[in-house]
């Protein structure tokens, strides 16, 4: 009997969407990737070129040209996996059109580290309400891993988490490479909270460079982040979790401390003087912490967890709090 081949349907059209289309077809397990982009003038390029004329522009695309589309409602139909790889504040703009009925028996793996504004849900609950996906139906991929660094073929280790953990190493082994190593784990909230808190403390490390501190700080602040977000996990999603784990600590690291880090640049910009429009003009990429920080006040006026660092990141980019008064105060709560 004829094994069934996997087809999988890549939702975006950034860095990070390039850097996944890139593992999946350097990948040997037999499969079919398909490619949804908003863009059609950056389809036809590709079609043309082979290569994303806005992101990652070295990366060859080994994608055949007519599985690339604009028609996400096409590209869902074939596809056993869904890839959703678009900040999280454009989720729903991306998936207008789409219904519950076209998401049934569909796989959903979300590569967003985001929250969706005005639901406040992380990625898995929003799919799991909105659309009635089962959670053994969602997976999530984390750790520590910059699309830049894909693009090169440096060594980086991904989580694929999953409550269905034999669906998580299923994916993990459509994705794993010479260069992509792959780890399995159950805890979808740990690790989907996990992605978008480091994003958030990305912003108060570059903001913390920006206003002047030195690396002696910015270790203090990273060591206090973690146990942040450790406390706020375990309060949100109590199971047993070590925190030192690269799907956690390991990608607060490096989203922290890496040249690459877009969350560390737009802080460090927000910390020179810059105002939040201008960053983002100037970055021309989502930082994803800007919406994430706003969301995860309000998510976490139910849990009341002690969350000096978010809070004072919060401040500064929604009350226009004045960034080294904020760190000053901040400051004086690390320990």
């Amino acid at each position: 009997m004829l094994k069934h081949k996997n087809k999988i349907a890549v939702v975006g059209g950034g860095s990070w969407a390039t850097a996944n289309i890139k593992m999946l077809t350097d990948n040997i397990t037999e499969k079919e990737i398909f490619w949804w982009m908003r863009n059609e003038e950056a389809v036809q390029h590709i079609h043309k070129f082979g290569h994303n004329p806005h992101y990652l522009s070295s990366v060859e695309i080994k994608v055949p040209a007519q599985n690339i589309s604009t028609d996400l409602k096409s590209l869902i139909q074939v596809a056993d996996y869904i890839l959703l790889n678009v900040p999280a504040a454009f989720l729903k703009e991306a998936l207008q059109g789409i219904t519950p009925a076209d998401l049934k028996g569909k796989k959903i793996v979300s590569a967003i580290k985001g929250i969706v504004p005005d639901e406040n849900k992380i990625i898995g609950e929003f799919l799991n309400e909105n659309y009635d996906v089962p959670f053994d139906h969602i997976l999530v991929i984390s750790g520590p891993c910059h699309a830049e660094e894909v693009a090169l073929e440096k060594l980086s280790y991904l989580t694929i988490a999953s409550q269905n953990t034999q669906l998580a190493a299923e994916f993990a082994g459509m994705l794993s490479t010479r260069y992509i190593k792959t780890i399995v784990s159950d805890d979808i909230y740990g690790t989907e909270y996990g992605a978008v808190l480091k994003n958030v403390y990305a912003i108060a490390s570059g903001i913390c460079h920006g206003v002047g501190y030195g690396d002696n700080f910015q270790s203090v602040l990273i060591s206090n982040a973690i146990r942040e977000l450790e406390r706020f996990v375990d309060k949100v999603h109590p199971i047993d979790r070590d925190i030192k784990e690269s799907a956690y600590l390991g990608d607060l690291l490096v989203t922290a401390y890496s040249q690459f880090s877009r969350n560390r640049t737009f802080g460090n910009m927000i910390g020179k003087g810059y105002t939040v429009k201008s960053a983002q003009l100037e970055m021309n990429m989502i930082a994803e912490g800007y919406y994430a920080v706003n969301c995860l006040h309000q998510v976490n006026r139910q849990y009341g967890v002690d969350m000096p660092i978010c809070e004072a990141v919060y401040a500064i980019l929604y009350k226009k709090s004045p960034p080294v008064i904020e760190m000053q105060k901040l400051a004086e709560k690390l320990s």
